[in-house]
């Protein structure tokens, strides 16, 4: 009897971690629409005159305290990194208050912030609202709430919720000031809390992929058996009589189970004939379409290179509800790049920068974690496996990396598979009946 044959769709880091795992014991097939595989994790080669430059345009970093599983995944494959930095600037477009939180010389960078009223609350603001998170984390006493209904409540000034909170969540998420607000309080003073951004020290040490996260997505596809990555796009999903027939724009194949790996919203345009319990998980998680630009136009950075940092918040309208955020990621700093030009990657810029100076625009989508979000994730170990169909993705968790890694690891326990850098004790037991058929396993 042949191997059961599972399929991947998507083969982002969810799809390509589950592919990489079940191999083993599963045929499989990752279908991937895109020409490459990798999703977020996509680096472009730069021409320069010393050379080609590597630079990665969507995930770029991790720490291995909150990225436990893809540290000993780059671990494993042996994939070379570096430390990096995660600063933060502020600026407000054109000719207001600009700071970073790098130093004293930085958050002073203008020297007239030490007479605004309002940026000497925001500092005041800073140590409270870490004080009072940590307390409300111990206490339990924040279920229930919204971000915005938090910081109401406790009566946090605007500079505080306007020039550092909202902005550092929205480049955190990829998602507008105003969805923030949306965040359940909860997960958003646990996210804090767990990366340090409650202590003015402790924080983890930031890491980068040394020749851009192609790396590891090389690593893992060259791992996988020759055929298993079919560059296919998905058309539908059916369930059929003791399994699934994927049909894709070179056919259709039967399969015993099959993993969306992909987003929600698109494994429900996938799904033929969804069960109302697992259409009504992937409904809840919306999605936020942003457009990323690599280019060389230092206009879309702060105006005084003092405050120039990793991640640099802009906006042109202080205290208002930004429709998508706008983020430049300074890549010389991030990726350690020794080079006399800047090289820059604006999240939605809130200005077009020169065309000139343009090397690539890039489509991506972020998940939206508001309290609907929130609430199918917990229902979804409900469904998990149901027919045989499991479901993947950074939308089940925070919406990083390492939720990505993590759902992947979570289907494969479901399938019988561990990580193979588990030791004993953590390895799961293999269920005592076929996760895909339900029957009892020979002894």
């Amino acid at each position: 009897m042949g191997r059961q044959r599972i399929a991947v769709i998507g083969a982002g880091i969810s799809g390509l971690a589950t592919a990489w795992l079940l191999h083993p014991r599963f045929e499989v097939r990752l279908f991937e629409k895109a020409p490459v595989p990798g999703g977020h994790a996509h680096t472009v080669t730069v021409p320069t005159p010393g050379g080609p430059l590597a630079i990665d345009t969507g995930f770029v970093v991790y720490n291995q305290r909150n990225y436990p599983l893809l540290t000993r995944l780059f671990a494993h494959l042996e994939v070379p990194t570096q430390p990096t930095d995660m600063s933060f600037a502020y600026s407000l477009q054109p000719g207001g208050i600009e700071y970073a939180g790098t130093d004293l010389n930085t958050l002073f960078a203008q020297r007239r912030n030490l007479l605004r009223p309002r940026f000497l609350r925001m500092i005041t603001d800073i140590l409270r609202f870490n004080r009072l998170g940590r307390q409300l984390l111990a206490e339990h006493r924040t279920s229930g709430i919204t971000l915005g209904q938090f910081l109401d409540q406790h009566r946090f000034g605007a500079g505080f919720t306007d020039d550092y909170l909202l902005p550092m969540a929205a480049a955190i998420w990829s998602c507008p000031t105003a969805t923030m607000r949306a965040f359940p309080a909860l997960g958003f003073l646990e996210f804090f809390r767990n990366h340090g951004l409650l202590d003015i020290d402790g924080r983890p040490q930031w890491r980068t992929v040394v020749g851009g996260s192609r790396s590891y997505v090389n690593r893992l596809v060259g791992q996988l058996p020759p055929g298993t990555l079919r560059h296919q796009a998905v058309a539908a999903v059916r369930r059929m009589a003791g399994g699934w027939q994927v049909n894709t724009d070179a056919g259709s194949e039967r399969f015993a189970a099959v993993v969306f790996a992909c987003h929600a919203d698109d494994a429900l345009s996938l799904l033929t004939h969804p069960r109302p319990e697992q259409a009504s998980v992937l409904a809840a998680c919306r999605f936020q379409d942003n457009r990323a630009v690599l280019h060389t136009d230092a206009r879309l950075m702060p105006r005084s290179k003092r405050v120039w940092s990793s991640w640099n918040y802009l906006t042109n309208r202080q205290g208002a509800d930004e429709q998508r955020v706008s983020v430049s990621y300074y890549m010389n700093r991030l990726h350690r790049l020794d080079q006399p030009r800047d090289y820059i990657i604006s999240l939605n810029p809130w200005r077009e920068p020169d065309p000139a100076s343009v090397l690539g625009e890039f489509q991506w989508r972020h998940p939206i974690m508001d309290s609907a979000a929130i609430a199918a994730q917990r229902r979804l170990p409900a469904i998990q496996g149901q027919d045989g169909l499991y479901l993947a993705g950074a939308w089940t968790g925070f919406g990083f990396h390492e939720d990505g890694i993590r759902s992947a690891v979570s289907v494969a326990r479901h399938l019988g598979v561990n990580a193979p850098w588990n030791s004993g004790q953590e390895a799961i037991p293999v269920p005592a009946t076929d996760p895909i058929t339900g029957v009892a396993r020979a002894a």
